[in-house]
């Protein structure tokens, strides 16, 4: 998260130069940054826009939550302009690429768990929730990581490692150097005879299938009928060597509605106070935490 990222000149063939609408033969650079917004308003602005270009189609974002006051400022734009993205990818800090720097995979962003509950309780305590949907991803691999993952609030749960090693990845590392040994993340034609299609493709779909089924398993023993049944209080997490509490103890929910109006959630004062819809900065590092007269004349 936060770095962006580039695909090497050597892997820019003339499919996906041609699907990409870039040179081929030269280095495609991802900036982290977005050229087309640079506020909170913004970018749901341009998401209007690309619903209003694509017919209606479903339109959303992903992140990976670094300073909490940004999706502070962003929910307070979704109040303000009415304009909701259809869904919201929540990234782990745990997840990421064989070709990421090995800083930003190891401490950058906050851990799947804490992100998911952080961005569901605050969607809910501005009375968002029911406009969006929440998909849930990094080091998502098996039947108890969706499990845990609904129970904690996401609508759906996205997962890339657990097919990559089906489709054959040993974790070269070698992503970025069109060198994969396996043929899964290469664009050298002698490199990849070792992706057979015919053959991955049947070890993908049954670990997909299997590890959804795995997850029905498990509500089942849980007496559940339906993943929308799930809640905080059917996991439960080893917080120490002799201690056990539910998700529900440890992420309590937040009310509906709480942040539209004060006194605020004492855990979330302080990102309402540095967060405003007009920047993804925060407003002032030195406001009071509790400073309610303040943080709400913050936008005017």
């Amino acid at each position: 998260p936060g770095h962006g990222g580039m695909l090497p000149a050597q892997k820019v063939t003339p499919e996906i130069a041609r699907i990409r609408l870039v040179p081929e033969g030269k280095d495609v650079l991802s900036p982290p940054s977005h050229s087309a917004f640079s506020t909170p308003t913004g970018l749901l602005e341009f998401i209007q826009t690309l619903r209003n270009l694509s017919g209606g189609k479903p339109v959303g974002f992903k992140l990976c939550i670094g300073r909490k006051s940004e999706f502070f400022a962003i929910c307070k734009a979704m109040v303000e302009t009415g304009i909701y993205p259809d869904y919201i990818t929540v990234d782990g800090g745990e997840g990421g690429t064989g070709a990421a720097p090995q800083e930003f995979s190891n401490s950058v962003g906050m851990p799947l768990r804490e992100g998911l509950t952080f961005v569901y309780d605050v969607l809910v305590g501005f009375d968002l929730k029911k406009h969006i949907k929440l998909i849930a991803a990094g080091k998502v691999a098996t039947g108890f990581d969706i499990v845990k993952n609904i129970a904690l609030g996401a609508d759906m749960c996205n997962a890339a490692r657990g097919m990559m090693f089906a489709l054959g990845c040993i974790q070269a590392l070698e992503c970025n150097r069109n060198t994969c040994p396996t043929g899964v993340a290469t664009q050298d034609q002698s490199l990849m005879k070792g992706l057979v299609v015919e053959d991955k493709k049947v070890r993908v779909k049954n670990f997909h299938s299997q590890t959804v089924a795995s997850a029905v398993d498990l509500l089942g023993a849980a007496g559940l009928r339906t993943p929308s049944q799930l809640t905080r209080a059917y996991v439960n997490r080893r917080v120490s060597a002799s201690k056990m509490q539910s998700y529900l103890e440890i992420y309590p929910y937040t009310p509906t509605g709480s942040l539209l109006e004060t006194p605020y959630p004492s855990r979330f004062e302080l990102g309402m106070a540095l967060s405003s819809s007009k920047s993804f900065a925060p407003t002032d590092y030195k406001v009071s935490a509790i400073d309610y007269v303040h943080a709400n004349t913050l936008d005017e």
